[in-house]
């Protein structure tokens, strides 16, 4: 009944016709899929900023009882400690499912609840890939609240398994870093990672580096760089979205994690390392947009200074990892 509701038939969705489409000189790119256009909205225009309201209204949606209420893969369902995954019913692309939250309010979590819900994507991921040998190129991505594009309020991520070639702006990293290397000898991402040390920009969590962007494309972007994932992306990634929340206020936010593909491919990935990418995406109740033309068609414009957010990081890294008093 709610695929009825907004997409007028569960035909409608049985098949879609998406089309992935890359320009290799400029590496723009760009998925159509016109189902998405239906997509329910659950903040419309106009939200206010009761927040609290509004994620509380949300309950009882499709996403609180998701094996009920939403579709499942051709190849069922991967259950996580605290997530579940679905089939997106309008999708970004062939392989797109979704990480559904047990927890409702998409601004709580714990540090195990960030693990797993990585751990449950990468395990869909590899399901997808078996499925399909030519699907190789893994993207997750966390939308929070409909600041960022969210749709649903309910807490999710989503997990999408691409052919082909990577997503335009990933393949763009993976072709600079192999630039940087033919003209410097040298690894791109340890040279970054050892800049921003160098100006007091970087935030050691066992094998991973957080990095607040010198580049961001909008307020508070910082980055993750690890060799491989592991746990210690995970617990910086809860690091990071824990210091933006509770040290810089922020309520929506973006993540996606940039990470090399599943199995061999046509192009080299040597030394590609997995990388996270999180920025704050403004109060929810603004009725701004936090992107205009000098975003979209030519640099970023920013206010947030990277010392503050290293100094967020930093922060909260020492208090979450710092023993607990003992009694008496």
């Amino acid at each position: 009944p709610w695929i009825t509701t907004y997409f007028g038939s569960v035909d409608s969705v049985r098949r879609q016709r998406i089309v992935k489409v890359t320009n290799r000189v400029t590496l723009d790119g760009a998925l159509f899929n016109e189902l998405r256009a239906s997509r329910p909205q659950e903040a419309p225009a106009g939200a206010d900023g009761n927040l609290e309201g509004r994620v509380r209204d949300s309950l009882g949606g499709p996403f609180c009882h998701p094996t009920e209420g939403t579709p499942a893969d051709s190849f069922g369902r991967v259950r996580g400690d605290w997530a579940v995954t679905a089939s997106n019913v309008a999708k970004y692309d062939g392989w797109h499912g979704v990480i559904v939250f047990d927890e409702h309010d998409p601004l709580r979590f714990t540090a195990e609840q960030v693990s797993d819900y990585i751990d449950t994507a990468q395990n869909w991921a590899r399901r997808a890939h078996d499925a399909d040998p030519e699907a190789r190129y893994p993207l997750f991505i966390w939308n929070c609240l409909w600041r960022s594009g969210a749709s649903i309020l309910h807490g999710h991520a989503q997990m999408t398994v691409t052919r082909g070639m990577h997503y335009a702006k990933v393949e763009g990293w993976r072709l600079a870093a192999l630039r940087y290397r033919r003209v410097h000898q040298a690894d791109y991402f340890a040279d970054l990672v050892a800049a921003q040390r160098a100006l007091g920009l970087a935030v050691d969590h066992g094998t991973a580096t957080i990095i607040p962007s010198l580049t961001p494309f909008k307020e508070k972007e910082t980055h993750i760089v690890v060799p491989h994932l592991n746990d210690d992306l995970k617990s910086a990634l809860y690091t990071v979205l824990s210091a933006f929340i509770e040290r810089l206020g922020v309520t929506s936010f973006n993540m996606a994690l940039y990470q090399p593909p599943l199995a061999d491919t046509p192009e080299t990935w040597d030394g590609f390392p997995c990388v996270v990418r999180v920025l704050d995406r403004g109060d929810p109740s603004s009725k701004t947009s936090d992107v205009g033309s000098m975003e979209l068609f030519a640099q970023s414009v920013v206010s947030t200074d990277p010392f503050r957010v290293v100094d967020a990081v930093r922060a909260f890294s020492a208090d979450w990892r710092s023993p607990a008093p003992q009694n008496g």
